[in-house]
């Protein structure tokens, strides 16, 4: 009785460092991709206001004409 549940302990506790290398490569993974993300929105944000700055500037030419 005490061999199997000594065997059974063992199975249950078994790989647990590949787990741990696979849980930091995902954290890894996500945290690039959150970071891509965040990089293209304020790539997106800054072309936004330079787009919005060159049309004003023309609209006040237009005016000031």
């Amino acid at each position: 009785m005490a061999v199997a549940i000594a065997a059974v302990s063992f199975a249950s506790c078994g790989n647990k460092a590949a787990d741990a290398a696979k849980a930091t490569a995902d954290s890894i993974r996500i945290a690039d991709s959150i970071a891509a993300v965040e990089a293209a929105a304020a790539e997106a944000a800054a072309q936004a206001t330079d787009t919005t700055a060159v049309a004003d500037s023309a609209a006040t030419e237009t005016v000031a004409e």
